[in-house]
């Protein structure tokens, strides 16, 4: 398990390169800078997109989905690893802004095996082996494609979903679910160290460029479309180190959630990509989905 945690923090190099680089460039390259797909290196390659087989999972399939407009996205879904525990709920997972789904497995295998869900990981638009070039509005439809697939696949129509989001996947996921929560098949949503809005977060994670927030095109402002999710349980978890987006914008975002049911964790040693390794965190999400989203559902 130690060689699996280590694998995580691949991603940690890339996010540490686009906070150097991205200062001077942020108005003329933002959406490289925003969405580096292509970090790690070779993260868009055959070879720099690890199979879940890679870590272990045997049950999985490798997925194609394409969207309305005509891209192509990667994605696996993995099954429950423990067929006892099984339970009929389907997690839609979106990463960070770095890597691809392949560095995201070990933590799609912790959580299946705590908490028995099927696991759907979808690649965005030009990330990984997806086709075509990242952008707001196309990760949107992405997220949308995938939800949809959950809801049309034979394995999962009928399972409740779960929708879980880490930094930039914490954007997608919210305002994903915040456009389909009265369909009656979202039942949760997890968010780990995500943000206000790529404006708010540009002076921490590009202090020198933040005069030119104003100018950023891509928005994700969650702090607009959180407030709109009313009836769906979420489960905040946060990493009090992390250095690329503040604590305070996941402190801010739990105070201005309006749904019935919300749930904060933090975690005091938690860096912005290493949270994931700190004690108790996939338990967390265990009991949030087992204890209070199965029960009060």
């Amino acid at each position: 398990m130690a060689n699996i945690f280590s694998y995580l923090r691949l991603p940690v190099l890339a996010s540490s390169a686009v906070a150097v680089v991205g200062s001077s460039l942020l108005y003329f390259k933002q959406n490289e800078l925003i969405y580096p797909r292509s970090l790690p290196v070779g993260s868009r390659s055959e070879q720099g997109v690890p199979k879940p087989s890679f870590f272990g999972l045997t049950d999985y399939e490798d997925l194609r989905i394409v969207t309305p407009d005509g891209e192509t996205l990667a994605a696996y879904l993995v099954r429950p690893s423990n067929k006892g525990r099984a339970i009929n709920t389907t997690i839609l997972m979106f990463h960070g802004n770095a890597g691809n789904i392949g560095h995201r497995v070990p933590i799609a295998r912790m959580i299946e095996e705590n908490t028995g869900c099927n696991i759907v990981m979808l690649e965005y638009r030009g990330y990984g082996l997806s086709t075509g070039t990242p952008d707001e509005k196309g990760i949107k439809i992405d997220a949308q494609a995938g939800l949809d697939w959950i809801r049309s696949y034979r394995e999962t129509k009928q399972s409740d979903i779960v929708v879980y989001g880490q930094s930039l996947g914490g954007a997608v996921a919210i305002d994903l679910v915040s456009k389909n929560q009265h369909d009656g098949d979202i039942v949760g949503l997890v968010l780990e160290n995500t943000f206000l809005s790529i404006r708010k977060m540009i002076p921490s994670a590009f202090p020198p460029a933040k005069y030119l927030a104003p100018l950023c095109h891509q928005y994700w402002t969650s702090e607009e479309s959180l407030p709109l999710i009313t009836d769906i349980p979420m489960l905040f978890l946060s990493g009090l180190q992390d250095e690329i987006v503040p604590p305070s914008h996941m402190k801010q975002l739990y105070s201005i959630c309006r749904t019935t049911l919300k749930i904060w964790k933090e975690f005091p040693h938690g860096s912005h990509n290493e949270t994931i390794v700190e004690p108790y965190y996939f338990d967390h999400i265990a009991d949030f989905i087992n204890d209070k989203v199965m029960k009060r559902h």
